[in-house]
């Protein structure tokens, strides 16, 4: 039997490899970390029926179901059929066959926060924008990981991702509700970038350095300050983990409509294609950055990307990292 194991067919199929031989485990995609709790029972007879009887939530939002016998893999991909029709084609629109299990497992998981269903600090609807980024990488061979936060508090890591998408506002003050209590700019000076300022009973903002958080909206007792009726996002890029040079993300654009992100987005497999000669390889796209240069980075990214009026680039992007090149001989103390 082993020698019919394809390991890296089987991970393209999304099976990780155990440490138990002819063992693997299902890495089910669950787009922006949301789903129906009817899919729980489904988990529930994959992992007895297949796997060792447990599962795990996985560190991208997936579950991973572990213990998968190999000669099993076939009669999973079979059951996963009506899960990838429901979760990936209807409700997320992506284009894929469901016959054989997940096509590939280039773009991981898309990770969300739970987002502005819920949490009141949100600017952003964090899954519907995760079910949209899916559509537009996945399935590819090309290695993406994605991660979208509600608010610049960023709880969903996006700074630690190839793309960190970030729901941003910009929030307008109506003087004529204001009673110039000062509470917005206390949010400001305690959670944010201390850019509001009293004057004469009224706010003053430095526009200059407003990170879109919308902390003042929160804690104005008149809903003098409110958030702005259209959501805008920041774009982190080149953040990553790992053993080799790990380092966060820095801002690649500010203050983006939905369609400026989904556009940049759209161009990131010919941008990979670009950078490794079509030629799919696992490499995270903080690195692709580093070998294309970040001008060439830019000007393929944004090609035919229409930015509305209130969007930023970032003209330069500088990354320091610490490499180790050798072992560190020390002396004994004597």
């Amino acid at each position: 039997m082993s020698q019919d194991m394809n390991i890296n067919a089987l991970r393209t199929n999304c099976f990780r490899q155990s440490k138990v031989k002819g063992e693997y485990m299902l890495q089910m995609r669950v787009p922006g970390g949301l789903i129906q709790a009817k899919y729980l029972s489904f988990v529930e007879h994959l992992a007895e029926a297949y796997g060792d009887g447990t599962f795990h939530f996985g560190s991208r939002q997936c579950f991973a179901i572990p213990g998968i016998k190999y000669e099993n893999i076939d009669a999973v991909n079979k059951e996963l059929k009506d899960y990838l029709e429901d979760v990936e084609i209807a409700q997320c629109g992506v284009k894929m066959e469901t016959d054989a299990g997940f096509p590939t497992i280039g773009a991981r998981n898309v990770m969300a926060c739970i987002g502005g269903i819920h949490c009141i600090k949100a600017n952003i609807n964090t899954q519907d924008m995760a079910k949209k980024i899916e559509q537009e990488v996945f399935p590819s061979h090309y290695h993406i990981k994605a991660a979208v936060a509600g608010c610049p508090n960023d709880c969903a890591k996006g700074h630690f991702n190839d793309f960190g998408i970030i729901g941003l506002t910009k929030p307008t003050y109506h003087s004529d509700l204001c009673i110039g209590c000062g509470s917005c700019v206390k949010a400001c000076e305690s959670h944010a970038t201390r850019v509001l300022s009293l004057k004469n009973g009224k706010i003053e903002k430095d526009t200059c350095c407003c990170v879109g958080c919308g902390e003042c909206t929160l804690v104005c007792p008149t809903n003098a300050m409110q958030r702005s009726p259209k959501p805008f996002y920041r774009i982190l890029i080149g953040g990553r983990t790992g053993k080799q040079y790990p380092r966060m993300g820095k801002t690649f654009a500010d203050f983006l409509s939905e369609d400026a992100v989904l556009a940049i987005l759209r161009n990131w497999q010919d941008f990979s294609a670009e950078v490794l000669k079509g030629q799919p390889r696992y490499l995270h796209g903080g690195h692709l950055i580093d070998m294309a240069g970040y001008e060439t980075f830019k000007e393929l990214m944004l090609k035919d990307v229409k930015l509305n009026p209130e969007a930023r680039i970032a003209e330069n992007l500088y990354f320091a990292e610490t490499e180790y090149r050798g072992r560190i001989h020390v002396k004994p103390v004597k």
